[in-house]
């Protein structure tokens, strides 16, 4: 009887530490921005550490900070940055907040169809469009057309860093229509002369990007790898990855100073996405 109850109590903590528990096998879940990016990390890894499993889901950045305070993913994917009461959860579920790690930089661009013969537009011209303010392409310079919006879910870090720095809090308009994913987006674009949309740099292909500008007196920026770095593009964020510090250890710790070094960060560049600076990398 002793012998039976010192296994059920071996098989409770062991179900109590999760995937991390068994070494090698690591779960990822959270952004969709970061998806694409995540998926050639673990791919690569795993093709040069034959023992390790790296599971990655997207669901977005809400999805995966949910998970994270659940206990039932070991990395967090987040194209924002983690609020304070996520933070207060994470506190109640595992005693302390959990470890954020900046692992890339992106370019959230403002995507229209090839075919629009538009190629910029102001912060705030950005902001009217998706507001509903601004409803017909001709008011921006474009055709006599009406503006369809693409834009994600309110689960999405995209959808929540847009709001806040691009709407400035305003809510988007009724009419937008919500895609599950940056991917969603950009084909729904590509497909439609009046769409217009906003995902992550690593996304482009099928659609172009528009040009920024913060205010009518400046110039119109890309979202390119110079201008993301030294801040020049109006819409450049971190992307993150979160972490239980509990878990923070072996193959884990691992794997997320393989993400943030050199190697990992080539990847970064090799996505579409913008590597760390140097001072922010692991040697």
């Amino acid at each position: 009887m002793k012998k039976i109850i010192q296994s059920l109590c071996v098989a409770a903590a062991v179900a109590t530490l999760g995937a991390s528990a068994f070494a090698g096998n690591i779960t990822v879940k959270g952004s969709d921005t970061l998806l694409i990016l995540a998926q050639k990390w673990a791919e690569v890894y795993m093709g040069n550490h034959a023992d390790t499993k790296i599971q990655v889901t997207g669901g977005g950045s809400g999805i995966g900070i949910a998970a994270l305070q659940n206990q039932t993913t070991d990395l967090c994917n987040s194209s924002r940055k983690i609020k304070a009461a996520e933070i207060q959860k994470c506190i109640v579920a595992f005693n302390t907040r959990p470890t954020e790690y900046k692992v890339a930089l992106d370019g959230l661009s403002v995507y229209v169809n090839s075919d629009n013969a538009l190629k910029e537009l102001t912060l705030a011209q950005v902001g009217d469009i998706f507001t509903g303010k601004i409803k017909n392409w001709k008011d921006v310079g474009g055709p006599d057309a009406p503006i369809t919006l693409y834009s994600r879910e309110n689960s999405s870090g995209s959808y929540e860093f847009f709001k806040e720095h691009v709407l400035k809090g305003h809510d988007f308009a009724a009419s937008a229509q919500t895609m599950p994913g940056t991917a969603a987006i950009i084909q729904a674009v590509s497909k439609d002369k009046g769409g217009i949309g906003y995902g992550g740099a690593g996304y482009g292909a099928g659609a172009k990007h528009l040009s920024i500008k913060a205010d009518e007196n400046s110039p119109a920026i890309e979202p390119t790898k110079e201008n993301v770095l030294n801040g020049s593009y109006p819409i450049w964020r971190y992307l993150y990855v979160y972490v239980n510090p509990a878990l923070d250890k072996g193959e884990i710790s691992t794997y997320m100073n393989w993400i943030r070094s050199d190697d990992g960060q080539k990847i970064v560049e090799d996505v579409g996405y913008f590597p760390l600076p140097k001072n922010l990398r692991s040697n």
